[in-house]
């Protein structure tokens, strides 16, 4: 009984994930052209040529989602504290507020972001205001005046899409942490710093590892945001693979640079779980 529950389950990753993924593997190691039709010929150094021309883009994705991961985990964590333990009659409230932004498109969400960041927009007014757009600027994360198609917006709106991908996990571990935990360190004259430090940082790690994945893995393999808050100088693997199937429509090299992407992402996935020391707790 327990295999015929597992049936469909089974099926549905037959289907929906391992038939694409053995055809997408086919695709990257046919050579020919979409007139003369493409043949698998093995032509295994498309793996190679990909990453040869493409490795920029490779590293500046690494690079924006890990730090849109960081921004996340600084700005969601506090967030999810505060819900878990401090929030009272107003949890609910605050959750639903977390959640809100599902309702709405990712598209248009992004689009919005779009407006906000335009050069008459309240952020740059407010950078101005403050004399940030010269350092910024110094940085490299802006350029002169304007911060819409500059790496600070594709990395506004990746931390902004993904946020709730950090919070919902963080507070789900936060909320069962045992409250007596806390007395208990309270009672043997612990500052409130160390009881998080000892006590409540180290119990919610499942809830820091699983939302740093969850955010760390999309925002990779993101194209939407640096094609629409990005210019040329922004675009991540995601628009190079997006590209090279529906513009240059070279599909072995956009299969091969699908691959290594998961590759690589399954690789880092796996070194940070195995640093974090959490692996028995996924």
């Amino acid at each position: 009984m327990p295999y015929w529950l597992l049936l469909p389950g089974m099926l549905w990753l037959l289907v929906f994930f391992v038939a694409p993924m053995v055809y997408q593997a086919s695709t990257s190691i046919q050579t020919g052209s979409l007139e003369a039709g493409f043949k698998v010929t093995w032509h295994i150094s498309t793996y190679w040529d990909a990453l040869a021309e493409y490795y920029p883009q490779f590293l500046r994705s690494v690079l924006y989602a890990a730090t849109a991961t960081a921004l996340c985990l600084l700005l969601g964590y506090p967030l999810a504290y505060v819900i878990a333990f401090k929030a009272g009659r107003w949890r609910n409230l605050l959750m639903v507020l977390v959640i809100a932004p599902f309702f709405t498109s990712f598209l248009i969400r992004t689009l919005a972001w779009k407006t906000i960041l335009s050069d008459g927009g309240p952020v740059v007014g407010a950078l101005n205001t403050l004399h940030l757009l010269d350092l910024t600027d110094w940085i490299g994360l802006t350029q002169g005046q304007r911060v819409l198609a500059t790496p600070l917006a594709v990395v506004c709106g990746l931390t902004y899409n993904f946020l709730p991908f950090m919070i919902l996990p963080l507070y789900t571990s936060l909320e069962r942490i045992d409250g007596r935990l806390h007395e208990a360190a309270q009672d043997l004259y612990a500052r409130p710093f160390t009881t998080f430090r000892k006590v409540t940082f180290p119990l919610s790690m499942p809830g820091v590892v699983a939302g740093t994945l969850l955010t760390f893995i999309p925002a990779a393999g993101d194209y939407i945001n640096p094609e629409l808050l990005g210019s040329t100088d922004e675009k991540m693997v995601g628009n190079v693979i997006q590209s090279q199937f529906l513009r240059v429509l070279d599909y072995p090299t956009a299969a091969a640079l699908s691959f290594l992407l998961m590759a690589a992402i399954l690789a880092m996935v796996t070194v940070y779980i195995r640093k974090s020391g959490t692996e028995d707790l996924l």
